[in-house]
């Protein structure tokens, strides 16, 4: 993965875009599922939490791969 994007004039890591909306989206999923109560079947939340925003990370890599390729 080598796509830089250029922002303005500056060259920017895609992955760094990417972790970015996951941040966003992990924000948003996490916020749902506290509503839901399914923290309350969670061992270790901070865990889960990572967990939780490497998936959302690797499946919007996926779908970028896919659009870039």
């Amino acid at each position: 993965m080598n796509a830089d994007i250029d922002i303005f004039g500056v060259y920017v890591p895609s992955l760094m875009i990417l972790a970015l909306v996951a941040i966003i989206a992990n924000l948003l999923i996490r916020s749902a599922l506290a509503r839901a109560g399914v923290y309350r079947l969670v061992w270790h939340r901070s865990l889960f939490d990572l967990a939780l925003f490497v998936i959302v990370l690797s499946g919007l890599f996926s779908i970028f791969q896919r659009f870039v390729s």
